[in-house]
């Protein structure tokens, strides 16, 4: 059995231990079912796969959501903070939440550094907890945030890495980017992809303008770092190719100016955001391919999600998209050149791609894959 696992007909509240009633408690995100983003779909299919054998506590956040709230989702106890788990209010959410959650807990995965500068002060509250830390992407690289925001997210990066008992990277560049600048192992963990089902719900059922296979369909939080204007610009000037982009369009300035910009042209489609998968299935269905502009991260989900529903890929070219893509997606670094590719590409190149990515997410990201490797750094066997 792997580390962590209770015997058959094991009582669960046992496991845990005195004062201590949960065995696992995941922290950092908005909560499960998982309706937002990478992080919450990774809390989402761990509870999925480990409440069966493990006392589970999920920390969610209250903002934004409306009463009657569940105290329970597949047998994981939720626990509700005030605060919002996005944007400056994630400090506090996580620290509140680890300092609910660590004492109680035999380990717990804290996913992102936003609440990781006051480690030491829940190494203290808590002695015995392994802490397990997923930094996320070099969240202070993000151009969205200003001088003194990188400063702090820098420096919780720093106390993530010197205060967890293990650090997971979901990329090979993030893996190196903690030896290389801290001269610390982390655990490599890839997302999983293979909770897409490539459901049978037609994209006729997603009103849009556009004819099936004609689009290319684009799915991200609407920042500078993902390239959404660049990759808006390179469609403007190619009228005969049609995009459909995702995403949160009136939460800021900088995404209600690229509303105001490009939404009216006759080739771009701009949706706010989807978040029942049988929509996004039928979008991913009728799309010809899928375009990614994020320039900071790691592994990200929205791309392994797009490799499994079977899509041709076209990334922004940095380490990151092609450590996931294994080299094999077709890359681009400007408007111009992405407009070239969109001219370029024809279906048998854009077919052969698809089989490609399809491939390499049934080899490399999977969810049962990712749960154990997760529950071997969470709780390591004797010795390990």
């Amino acid at each position: 059995m792997g580390a962590g696992t209770l015997k058959p007909g094991a009582e669960k509240a046992g496991a845990a231990g005195p004062g201590r009633p949960f065995d696992l408690a995941i922290v950092g995100t908005v909560g499960v079912p998982g309706r937002y983003g990478g992080f919450e779909t990774l809390a989402d299919q761990l509870t999925q796969r480990l409440h069966h054998d493990l006392r589970l506590l999920v920390c969610c956040t209250r903002a934004g959501r409306q009463p009657p709230l569940p105290e329970s989702y597949l047998g994981a106890s939720l626990r509700y903070f005030g605060w919002d788990a996005n944007g400056w209010q994630s400090i506090p959410y996580d620290f509140v939440s680890l300092w609910h959650a660590a004492p109680r807990s035999r380990a717990v995965l804290v996913l992102g550094v936003s609440g990781c500068m006051l480690l030491p002060l829940i190494r203290l509250r808590a002695p015995g907890t392994r802490i397990v830390t997923n930094i996320d992407g070099l969240e202070w690289k993000r151009r969205k945030w200003g001088r003194l925001a990188r400063l702090v997210l820098r420096a919780s990066e720093w106390f993530a890495v010197h205060f967890s008992d293990a650090v997971v990277a979901d990329n090979p560049a993030i893996e190196a980017h903690v030896r290389n600048s801290y001269g610390r192992p982390s655990a490599l963990i890839y997302y999983g992809g293979d909770h897409i089902h490539r459901s049978q719900v037609d994209v006729s059922d997603v009103p849009l303008r556009f004819a099936r296979g004609s689009y290319t369909l684009g799915i991200c939080r609407i920042e500078p770092e993902n390239n959404v204007r660049e990759i808006l610009q390179a469609f403007r000037t190619v009228p005969g190719q049609p995009l459909v982009m995702v995403g949160n369009w009136a939460i800021s300035p900088y995404s209600q100016a690229l509303r105001a910009e490009f939404g009216m042209l006759p080739n771009i489609e701009l949706l706010d955001p989807i978040y029942e998968e049988q929509r996004l299935d039928a979008l991913r269905r009728g799309a010809r391919a899928y375009v990614h502009g994020h320039s900071a991260g790691g592994t990200n989900p929205s791309l392994v999600e797009a490799m499994a529903a079977g899509m041709a890929v076209l990334a922004y070219d940095v380490d990151y998209n092609r450590h996931t893509t294994d080299s094999q997606a077709f890359y681009w670094n400007s408007p111009d050149d992405l407009a070239r590719q969109l001219q370029a590409l024809g279906p048998a190149q854009l077919t052969s791609n698809a089989a490609a990515m399809t491939a390499i997410a049934a080899r490399r990201y999977r969810w049962s894959t990712v749960t154990e490797q997760y529950r071997a750094v969470l709780f390591p066997s004797p010795g390990a």
